[in-house]
């Protein structure tokens, strides 16, 4: 099975990235929907406070590779020879989907704070960070995980500081190149 590793910063693309991976017929994983389902299991109002707090209590309890192994079984379910999962935080989850998925490959995408934080201010997600400190501290979060040295990691690497078309088409060559699909 071929697996297609997506990794970012807060608002850099990642779910655009993955949204056109569906566009294409690739099957998607989202790391963060394992987080997001144990938030709503706690009763938890689904805020980036609350989001962070599961997803570090899980790393803590489990190892860092632990959302990772949670999500193996979702990309294997699938059923499909190529499948792509989104929202890698860290290194160690990066070495375990090495491990488990031979035909492992991963994808940066990379914007810069400004951007980033642009996007953010029009998104209006619930886990959204509003002010520009808030989104320097999930930053620092989830650099803390190993996001940065995943990103140092990555196979190739897209810049996203263009218009959405350009990144759009970029992230569509790049998928159709890797999961063997024609344009």
């Amino acid at each position: 099975m071929k697996v297609i590793g997506i990794v970012g910063m807060p608002a850099s693309g990642k779910g655009e990235a993955s949204r056109i991976a569906r566009d294409l017929g690739i099957p998607v994983v989202v790391m963060g929907d394992a987080i997001r389902e144990r938030v709503k299991e706690a009763g938890l109002p689904p805020t980036d406070a609350n989001f962070g707090a599961v997803a570090g209590k899980l790393r803590a309890d489990l190892g860092m590779d632990a959302i990772a192994r949670i999500t193996v079984p979702l990309i294997e379910a699938t059923g499909s020879p190529v499948a792509l999962v989104d929202g890698i935080r860290g290194d160690y989850e990066v070495a375990a989907f090495k491990e488990h998925f031979p035909d492992f490959t991963l994808i940066g995408i990379v914007s810069s704070f400004e951007t980033r934080y642009r996007r953010l201010a029009n998104r209006g997600r619930s886990d959204d960070s509003l002010t520009p400190d808030e989104l320097r501290a999930r930053d620092e979060r989830e650099l803390g995980w190993g996001l940065g040295r995943a990103l140092e990691q990555a196979d190739c690497r897209v810049m996203n500081e263009g218009s959405l078309e350009e990144f759009a088409a970029e992230v569509r060559t790049l998928l159709c190149r890797l999961g063997g699909r024609e344009e």
